[in-house]
């Protein structure tokens, strides 16, 4: 997906019990942050707790993240939709965790590795796609708050001028 374009809509299941609707979030929120993740890369182990402290920071700015799981469970089954619905409640996932079980979002979106944040402004419209930060290790040695300046920036409804620098992580396990 280029910046500028319109997120494709979706409607998955989320392991904490309900079914989320893009366009309904749209509605309801000022910005939609979509984190393409799953249980086991290290990467997202690394970020887990900075995407549920995001979630609270912006909350009650009207932004929601939304994570989604692609990743094949037949190859990875520590990423079904039942390990899911355990990680979400042991790790305290404080924004809905979907399942993207044919791969058509991901697909849909592009998204290429594990986490992999998309911010949508209320629109759907693509503004940031990049890395969180420039530290997965150490969230003391983070010196660039890229997520958190888009969503700043598209709050602002000014042009992200974020540095898009990739996602770094591990790769989209895609069915074969």
């Amino acid at each position: 997906m280029e910046i500028g374009a319109y997120a494709p809509d979706f409607e998955l299941p989320s392991a904490q019990g309900d079914v989320i609707h893009l366009s309904k979030c749209l509605e309801a929120y000022k910005a939609v942050v979509v984190v393409f993740m799953c249980n086991h890369c290290p990467y997202v182990k690394a970020y887990r707790e900075r995407l549920v402290q995001l979630q609270a920071d912006y909350q009650d700015q009207g932004v929601l993240l939304v994570g989604i799981n692609a990743n094949d469970s037949k190859k990875y089954p520590e990423d079904d939709f039942d390990k899911m619905k355990t990680y979400a409640q042991e790790w305290g996932l404080n924004f809905p965790y979907l399942r993207d079980r044919t791969q058509d979002v991901a697909e849909a979106f592009g998204a290429k590795c594990t986490p992999e944040p998309f911010v949508l402004d209320q629109d759907g419209i693509l503004r940031y796609n990049g890395q969180i930060d420039d530290s997965y290790r150490d969230p003391a040695a983070v010196t660039q708050h890229n997520l958190r300046d888009a969503i700043d920036q598209v709050l602002k409804g000014e042009t992200v001028t974020a540095d898009m620098s990739p996602a770094i992580g591990c790769s989209v396990k895609w069915s074969a």
